[in-house]
C-alpha cells in the first residue's frame, strides 16, 4: 500500500473519532464531555480529515502513485465522512434532512454504478463536476461546524456562517444533482447488458 493511500485510510480511521465528538452523546455520557470541547474537537478531526482529502490526491499525482485502489477508496473515505457530518448537522436542524436524503441517494446511485462497472474490470474515477460537489458539500459543512465554535465565541457568528453555510449547502445539492446525471450519462455504456 502506498502512502497516498494510507493517507486515504487514515480518513476512514478518523471519522469513528469525528463522530463521538461531533454526536450529541446519550445520558450520563453527554455530560462527560463539554458541549464546547465536543465543537471544538469535531470541527478539528473534520478539518484533518479534508486536509488529508488534498494531501493524498498531490501526493499520488507527484509520486506517481495514482492506483485503481486509491481511485475506489478515495471517493468511499470523502463519503463517509460526507455522511458523517451531515448526519451531525441534520441532529442540530432538522431543515438539513432534505439536503441529505438527495446527497445519499445520489452517493449511493453513483456508488451502485462503480460496483457494477467493477464487476465489469472498469474503474470509474471522480470527474471534475463530482470533485466541485465534494468541494462544496465539505465547505458547507466546514462552515456550519465552524458556525457552532463561532457562535462559544461570539453568538452573532453563528448566525452569519449558518446563513452561508445554507447558502453553499444550496449549491452543494445542485452540484450533487448535476454531477450525478453527468456519471450516468458519461457511463451508460456500464448499464448495458452484454451478451
Amino acid at each position: 500500500m502506498n502512502i497516498s493511500n494510507k493517507i486515504t485510510l487514515s480518513r476512514i480511521i478518523i471519522i469513528p473519532f469525528f463522530m463521538v465528538f461531533a454526536f450529541p452523546l446519550p445520558g450520563v455520557l453527554g455530560t462527560l464531555i463539554p458541549y464546547s470541547v465536543r465543537c471544538i474537537v469535531s470541527l478539528v478531526l473534520f478539518v484533518i480529515a479534508e486536509l488529508s482529502d488534498i494531501a493524498d490526491g498531490k501526493i499520488a499525482r507527484k509520486l506517481n502513485q495514482v492506483t485503481d485502489f486509491g481511485k475506489f477508496l478515495d471517493p468511499i473515505a470523502d463519503k463517509l465522512l460526507v455522511t458523517a457530518a451531515l448526519l451531525c448537522v441534520c441532529a442540530e436542524r432538522a431543515i438539513y434532512v432534505w439536503p441529505t436524503m438527495i446527497i445519499l441517494i445520489r452517493e449511493f446511485a453513483v456508488t451502485g454504478l462503480r460496483l457494477v462497472a467493477a464487476s465489469k474490470g472498469q474503474v470509474i474515477a471522480a470527474g471534475k463536476l463530482g470533485k466541485l460537489k465534494t468541494g462544496l458539500q465539505t465547505g458547507a459543512l466546514t462552515t456550519l461546524l465552524s458556525a457552532k465554535v463561532l457562535g462559544l465565541i461570539y453568538g452573532p457568528l453563528d448566525h452569519i456562517f449558518t446563513i452561508c453555510g445554507d447558502v453553499v449547502m444550496a449549491l452543494a445539492v445542485v452540484m450533487t444533482v448535476v454531477s450525478g446525471i453527468e456519471y450516468f450519462v458519461k457511463n451508460s455504456g456500464v448499464l448495458k447488458e452484454t451478451k
